[in-house]
């Protein structure tokens, strides 16, 4: 082996050089691994499990689901929708207007017409109750 880059190296004939091994081998590393995973304490956020199992356990408990649940009335609910459902038909007949000449005749066309054909001014014109007598 004159031309190696190391001088005075040589490799026993029956041994390969680098012997493969196996990273899942490591049968200590996985035993350590296995027992941090099972702590009851060992939560993504660093608290006990019992404090996540409480939370859960009362079903009147407050959450900030409820908090941020939406605080209209009905008929403010209702006001809202009939406008959002009255600008979206006039943006469906924008979109219908500017459809180009070989488009009129398409699916997209006949589903944009019968949305522009709901008569939404009956739906506007209904005012819903207020409830507990205060109609």
């Amino acid at each position: 082996m004159a031309g190696h880059p190391r001088a005075g190296w040589r490799q026993a004939p029956h041994e390969p050089a680098i012997p493969f091994r196996d990273v899942t081998e490591n049968t200590s590393c996985q035993a350590a691994a296995a027992q941090r995973v099972s702590t009851p304490s060992a939560t993504p956020n660093g608290k006990p499990a019992t404090a996540r199992a409480g939370r859960l356990s009362n079903p009147y408990r407050w959450s900030a689901i409820d908090i941020r649940a939406d605080r209209r009335s009905r008929p403010q609910r209702w006001h809202d929708a009939v406008t959002e459902l009255l600008a979206l038909q006039a943006e469906y007949a924008t979109w219908h207007d500017a459809l180009p000449k070989d488009l009129r005749d398409s699916v997209t066309a006949e589903a944009l017409q019968a949305i522009i054909e709901l008569d939404l001014d009956v739906l506007a014109a209904i005012m819903p109750p207020r409830g507990y007598g205060r109609n």
